[in-house]
Parts: structure tokens; sequence; C-alpha cells
């Protein structure tokens, strides 16, 4: 017992380090936590899943991935289908036959399966998995439509795959019992028809429940959970494997019900996800044993050639022919396709029980499956970023600034940050308010920033960080709450000091960081404006703030720095960030003359005059 609980301390610390790692280096997560599971395993023997967990290892890895699959359905939306130009229905309709009939020919031909455990593997193969492909977009800021195609083929694609290996198995257990071939199929149909809407039924009913308080607030999220295995347990008594199918459903359907308020459970569901995807992807490479690779023949290999170079692309470039798909989106879409735990899962599922229907070959795909695992996470994974940018669909911009309230400190706040080369967007829901950034050449975005609508339009991922400046503290305190969890809480700023005795104060989780180190409210601000102060710039020397307070007025407040490589560090009542030399430092003082570059490419010694505020607006 004592071992068990070291070991299950031991995977979340492998798993979470991995992902930390892989945070701090940019390196692919997924690699880093394939990495961790064969040395705490094969190489050190310290976990062995099969002796640790027992019986409950299987189980436990199914529920895990229907967990998965459900957090990954809530967050398809069907209005990023109008951005794909029908790519997803392509790659579902087209891409999941012509990859199994291409995959089947590659089982046989080069790696020289069988043709029945052939077809049943590359049914499995047509799966990308959003346990491997999430978290490869989570770190490298594609552009928008492929990022959504990736995202909506490996959370839709993966029940489909295990789908097309039951029916494969299923036709092959009844083949000697006088069950036709459209008999197998009817009866798969019909379960998957009904696993369907049950998990549809599952979304519906938590739709009704949660709006209308019959489950309170501390209940709603294990409510869920407890909601998604029930349905993902009852829809595999009906036909096994299509519990994957229905929680799909299920998460995809109660993401796009406008009475279903789950946002505030969303994050739970995004950290136990972290949880279980860090902890499976372990546990599974640790049960790898190192003794097949002596089974491991020269034609496999050529095989991973096959489904690196062939399979895929070719799947992905039929599917889209003749759509308005750009092509250097099809090329890159053609080429990532990594897979994870449900190939790995279902491989070993089927092993057993081909190997009692009398296939020898059924030992064979555990090794294929986690040679395949191996080569396409290392192939995609150091791979997708550089794909990306050859191809144009990485930005090659530093990550921005989304400033959230149109105001003559904002505007003069975005035209300094767009001098100095950092992207920088304002917000408001006045089109007059917007005016004078507008005039100055500045991206600016009209509307509602919480509307849900919004998250789309403004693509988060473009921004580093977000400082609500609006004259409304709560309103900013409420924008900050929101955004906190999509862009990280020490990202989010806003005007008004969140320290102090102050009983009435807004608590530090309900707000953001305070702007400044000193804390300036809006009316302080308002204050200073009225009395001339600007906006200025000025270049870091040396690793020392004392050469820049010297340039300062004494009372001037600093409000953030720009390192040379472009990231935005600001000062707060929290955080101080650390000087380097090249850092340019923007802060707010008395009208002053100061250094600035308006970008280190362009112009690095031109010297400017601070940018004035004028108090008026345009409303």
């Amino acid at each position: 017992m004592e071992h068990l609980v070291l070991v299950l301390a031991v995977v979340g610390l492998a798993g979470i380090g991995a992902q930390w790692i892989a945070w701090r280096t940019g390196l692919p997560a997924i690699a880093l936590m394939l990495l961790a599971g064969v040395v705490a395993g094969p190489v050190t023997g310290f976990i062995q899943p099969e002796r640790d967990f027992g019986p409950l290892l299987k189980p436990a890895v199914s529920i895990a991935v229907a967990i998965i699959l459900f957090e990954g359905g809530l967050s398809l939306n069907f209005r990023e289908l109008r951005q794909v130009e029908g790519a997803v229905h392509r790659l579902v309709l087209l891409g999941v036959p012509i990859g199994w009939f291409l995959g089947a020919l590659a089982c046989y031909y080069v790696a020289g399966l069988v043709w029945p455990v052939a077809i049943l593997f590359a049914g499995i193969l047509v799966v990308t998995g959003p346990t491997v492909v999430l978290p490869l977009l989570r770190q490298t800021h594609i552009a928008a439509r492929p990022r959504a195609i990736l995202k909506w083929e490996a959370i839709v694609n993966d029940p489909l795959g295990a789908l097309c290996a039951v029916l494969t198995y299923e036709l092959l257990r009844h083949a000697g019992a006088g069950i036709s071939v459209a008999e197998s199929i009817a009866r798969l149909a019909v379960a998957s028809l009904l696993s369907g809407m049950m998990g549809y039924g599952a979304a519906r009913a938590i739709a009704w429940a949660f709006p209308r308080g019959h489950v309170p607030e501390y209940l709603k999220a294990p409510t869920l959970l407890v909601a998604v295995i029930s349905t993902f347990v009852a829809a595999n008594l009906l036909q096994e494997e299509t519990g994957l199918l229905a929680v799909t459903v299920m998460g995809i359907a109660l993401a796009n019900m406008k009475a279903a308020r789950i946002r505030d459970i969303l994050s739970f569901k995004e950290n136990i996800t972290v949880i279980l995807v860090s902890g499976v992807f372990v546990v599974l490479s640790a049960s790898l044993d190192l003794g097949v690779l002596h089974t491991f023949e020269w034609r496999f290999g050529l095989f991973l050639v096959a489904l690196l170079v062939f399979v895929r692309p070719a799947t992905v470039l039929l599917s889209l022919a003749f759509s308005r798909i750009p092509w250097r989106e099809r090329l890159f879409v053609a080429w990532i396709a990594p897979r994870g735990i449900v190939a790995v899962a279902i491989s070993g599922l089927f092993a057993l029980k081909l190997g009692g229907l009398g296939y020898n070959d059924g030992a064979t795909l555990v090794t294929l499956s986690f040679a395949v695992v191996v080569a396409t996470i290392v192939a995609h994974g150091f791979t997708m970023g550089v794909i990306a940018r050859a191809l144009g669909l990485r930005s090659t911009e530093p990550p921005g600034v989304l400033i959230v309230g149109a105001t003559p400190w904002s505007t003069a706040l975005a035209g300094h940050l767009r001098a100095i080369g950092v992207p920088v967007t304002v917000a408001d829901t006045s089109w007059p308010r917007l005016a004078p950034a507008r005039e100055a050449d500045i991206l600016t975005y009209h509307g509602e920033v919480l509307a849900e609508a919004s998250g789309e339009a403004l693509d988060l991922h473009r921004f580093a960080a977000l400082a609500a400046v609006t004259d409304n503290e709560a309103y900013n305190a409420l924008v900050c709450s929101e955004f906190a969890p999509e862009l990280g809480r020490d990202a989010v700023y806003q005007l008004g000091d969140a320290a102090g005795d102050d009983p009435h104060r807004l608590p530090d989780a309900l707000r953001g960081r305070a702007l400044f180190a000193s804390g300036l409210g809006v009316e302080e601000l308002h204050d200073r404006m009225a009395k001339g102060w600007t906006l200025g710039s000025v270049r870091l020397d040396a690793p020392d703030f004392g050469a820049v307070r010297r340039q300062l007025p004494e009372d001037a407040d600093m409000l953030l720095l720009v390192r040379r490589g472009g990231a935005i560090r600001f000062f707060s009542h929290a955080s101080r960030p650390a000087p380097e030399v090249g850092d340019i430092v923007i802060a707010y003082a008395p009208t002053m003359r100061l250094e600035v570059a308006p970008d280190w490419t362009t112009a690095p010694d031109l010297e400017t005059e601070a940018l004035p505020i004028h108090a008026g607006s345009d409303r």
C-alpha cells in the first residue's frame, strides 16, 4: 500500500514536472512526459503499472480517456466550423475511410500484418487524439483556422477510430457464427446511435438542471464528473468502446447549449484534464517493455515512414481536394497527426482479443502502437513550430497587450507600445471613444470583451497581457477575473490599488494585479492627467533602475518594461521585474524629454518627446 501511494506521487510529480519543464523551455510536453514514463518504468523499474495497479489499470485508463474526450468536446464551438470552410466535415466523412484504407494497405504490404489485423490496426490509426494535439496547440501559436481544424479532428475522430476497430473485431468474431457483414454493421450503427443519443440526453439534463438551481453550486463540478463517468459506462454496456462516442457528443452538445451555465466549472475540468493527461501518459509509457525492441523488425521502421510521409499526407490532401482551404494550411494539417493515449489503450485491448480469436499478429499491435506514438510525437512535436513558421502560419511578432477601455490615457499608452514594436489592441464598447485610437492607426476591437463571441474574434493567443483601464474599477476587476484563467492571473492588470487595509476593497481573488507599483487609481490618474502628466520611454544601458530613476522626476511611476525579445513585464503592487540591459521602460510622470527607441531594429538611438495626453475625449 505504501509503495502504491509512492507510485502515485511519482506519477504526478513526473507528469506535472514534465509539463512545467515544457512551459519553461518550449519543448513538447508530450515528448517529455513520454521520456519521464520510460525512465520511471522500464529504465529504473520503479513503476510497473500491471504490478502496481493490477486489475484497476485498464478501467482507470478508460475512464481517464473518457473525461479527457468530454473536456475536449466542451472546447468545441460550432461557430468555429464557419471558419474552417467545411474542412472538418471532409476530414471526418472522407478522411476516416481514406485513412483507414491507406493505413490498411501500409499495415499489410509494409508492416507485414495479416489482413484482419491490418484492417483493425488501420482503424485505430485514424485517430490523432486530443491528449497529444491539444498540448501541442497550447505551446505553438499558429493561425486560427488550422488550429481549429486540428482540434476538431483530434476530438471527433478519436471515438470514430475506436468504432472502426470495434467494427472490424465484431466482423471477425461473427464471421464463424453465420452473421452477415450487413448485420454486424447494423448492430454497431444502432449501438452508436443509441450511445450518441445517451450523451446528448445527459447534456440536456445537465443544461436543464444547472441553471434552475436543482444542483447547488458546490456540487456542480462533482455532479458533472459523475455524469460523464456514468454516461461512459452506460454506453459501453450497449457496445464496447461506444462510451467514447457518448461522452464526446455530451461535451460538444453541452458546449453549444446556450442554457448551459458551465463556464464557472470549466477551470476545474481543465485542471483535472491536465492531471489525467499527465498521469495516464506517464503510466502508459512506464508500461512499455523495452524487450519488445528485440522484436522490432526493419519493416516496422519502413511502416512508420510510410505512415508519416504517405498515409497521413495523402489522406488530408485527398479529403481537402477542391476545398477553399489554402494550400499552405492543407500541407500543415497533412503533416501534423501525433497519436497518443487512445491508440495505445485500444491497441492493447484488441491485442488480447485478437489472440483469443487465433490471430498471432495481435501481439505485434502493442509494439507497433508504441512505435507509432513515439515516432509521431517526436516527428510532429519537434517540427510543428518549424513547419508552421516555414509555411507562414505562425506569428513572427511577439505576443502583445490587450487594453480594455478606450480613454485618452490608454490611447497614449497604446501609441507608446506600438512605437516600440509591441502589438497592441484597444477594446471598447463605444465606437466614438475608439476614434482617437483608429486615427492613430492602432488596432481596435469594438464590442463587449465579456461576450462569449469576443474570445473567438479577439484570438487571445495573440496576447501576453491584459490591462483593464476603464473608468469603472469594478468592471476592470470583472474583466480581469474573466480572462485570468485564459491568460494567467499574473498577466491581467487593472487600475486601482489591490493592497491596503480598506475593508470595502475588492479581494485579490476577484481582481487583477494593480498597474504601477503605487497602485494608481482611476481618480488619481485623472487628476494627474489634468496636471499635464505624460507617458515616456527610456532604455536601460545597465541592469540598474537607479540610472532610470535619475532621469525621471522624483514622483514618476514606472508602468512596464519591454525586453529586447519583446517580452512585457508590468510593475505592480505584487511584482517588480528585474532589469536587464536593453530593456525599454515606460513611465508616467510630469512632462519630460526621454530617450526612446520606437523599434529595436529600425531606430535604436532616436530621441523623441514623450507623448502628451489630452484630458478631453471623443465620446
